[in-house]
C-alpha cells in the first residue's frame, strides 16, 4: 500500500491550501516532490514570509538581529532569538531573508561557545556563555537551523558539528562538565547525567542534514552511534533512561505537536531515523502503528503540543487538527511507504 492508502482520509488538499502558504510550500516540495524552483513552491514560498506566523516573528525582532533580549537568546524561553530561529527554520523561511541572515549571524556571534557548540543561557547582554552551558538540544536545534540557512561551511558552525561528533563517540578528548553536557553518549545534567534521547534526536536531526559525502568519518560514527542508542528502545514505548526517579516516560512523547523545542515525540524520533535511511526498519512497526492510530477519520492530526501562548505568535490551535503536524506525518508515511 502506498502513504496515501494508509490513512484513514485524503488531506492533501487541505494542506494545498493557499491561505497557509508556509505549509503550501512544503507539502509541494515534501509530498509532491517539486523541486525548489517551481512556480507554484516560488509563489507559496514568498507569500510565506508577508503573513503570520513568519511575519509577525520577523516583524518582533531588534535591528541588530535579536529577539526579546540581546545575548545569547536562550531567554525568554520560546520568544527569545535562539527559539525565533528555530521555528523560523521548522516554517521554512527563506534563507535569502536580510532579517533570517541578521539571526544567523548574531546567534554565531553571542551563542557559541568557545571549544565549539552553543550554549543554553538567558543573560540579557551581549556575553557568550561558558563551556559548561553547551547541551545536545540546543546545539542539534541551531546546527539544523543554520545547516539550513546555509552556513554549513562556517567555521562556528564547524566548530559545533564537531562537538557533537566527539561529545556523542568519545572518540576524542572532550571535557565534559557537570552542569551541561556531562559525559559521552549523550548524558546531560538535564536528564540527572543520564543518557538523554531528546537531545539525540535533535543533534542526529541536524547530523542528518549534512549530505552524506560531506559528512567526516567523526560524523559517520556519531551517527552510527546515535541511531544505536535510538533503536535501543522501542520508540512507541520510549522508556529511554530517565532521570530523577521517574519510571514511566514522558508523556510528551505521545503529544504529537509543533513547532519542536527541546521536546522530541515519537514522530520526531521516526522522521530522524527515516532520514538516516532506517524508515523500513520493522523494529519501527509499532511505532508507525502509534502514529497511523491518531489521525481522524480525514486523514489529519491534532496538535498536541503547540505551545500557545508561548510563542511570538500562536502558529495553531491546541488539540484541534493540525496541518504542519498532518505534513510530518504524512511525509514519514511517505518515507516508508512510497
Amino acid at each position: 500500500m502506498t502513504w496515501r492508502e494508509q490513512l484513514a482520509g485524503d488531506p492533501l488538499a487541505w494542506l494545498l491550501d493557499r491561505e497557509h502558504p508556509a505549509v503550501r510550500a512544503a507539502a509541494l516540495q515534501r509530498l509532491l516532490d517539486r523541486p525548489d524552483d517551481d512556480p507554484d513552491v516560488v509563489r507559496a514560498r514568498r507569500r510565506a514570509m508577508r503573513v503570520d506566523p513568519i511575519a509577525s516573528i520577523l516583524a518582533a525582532q531588534h535591528a541588530e538581529g535579536w529577539w526579546g533580549k540581546p545575548g545569547p537568546g536562550y531567554g525568554p524561553k520560546y520568544t527569545g532569538t535562539v527559539w525565533q530561529l528555530i521555528i523560523l527554520d521548522q516554517l521554512g523561511a527563506d534563507p535569502a531573508n536580510r532579517q533570517v541572515q541578521r539571526a544567523c549571524r548574531y546567534v554565531l556571534t553571542w551563542t557559541a561557545v568557545a571549544g565549539g557548540g552553543f550554549g543554553v543561557s538567558g543573560v540579557g547582554r551581549e556575553r557568550t556563555p561558558p563551556p559548561s552551558a553547551v547541551l545536545h538540544c540546543l546545539n542539534g536545534n541551531l546546527l539544523h537551523a543554520l545547516i539550513t540557512f546555509g552556513y554549513f561551511e562556517h567555521p562556528t558552525v564547524q566548530a559545533a558539528v564537531d562537538w557533537a561528533a566527539r561529545t556523542i563517540t568519545g572518540d576524542a578528548p572532550v571535557t565534559y562538565y557537570r552542569s551541561g553536557t556531562s559525559g559521552p553518549g549523550f548524558e546531560c545534567a538535564a536528564n540527572d547525567h543520564q543518557p538523554c534521547a531528546w537531545g539525540a534526536i535533535k543533534q542526529l536531526n541536524a547530523l542528518a542534514g549534512i549530505p552524506p559525502e560531506r559528512r567526516s568519518p567523526a560524523v559517520a560514527r556519531a551517527i552510527e552511534a546515535g541511531v544505536g542508542f535510538l533503536f535501543s528502545r522501542d520508540p512507541a514505548v520510549a522508556d529511554y533512561p530517565m532521570g530523577y526517579g521517574n519510571t514511566v516516560p514522558s508523556s510528551s512523547w505521545f503529544r504529537l505537536g509543533f513547532p519542536s523545542g527541546y521536546v522530541a515525540d515519537v514522530l520526531q524520533n521516526l522522521e530522524v531515523l527515516a532520514s538516516l535511511g532506517h524508515a523500513g526498519d520493522p523494529r519501527l512497526d509499532h511505532a508507525y502503528d502509534f502514529v497511523l492510530s491518531r489521525q481522524d477519520s480525514p486523514g489529519r492530526w491534532s496538535n498536541r503540543y503547540a505551545y500557545n501562548g508561548k510563542t511570538t505568535v500562536d502558529i495553531e490551535p491546541q488539540g484541534e487538527p493540525s496541518k504542519w503536524v498532518t505534513l510530518r506525518a504524512c511525509t514519514l508515511l511517505k518515507a516508508r511507504y512510497g
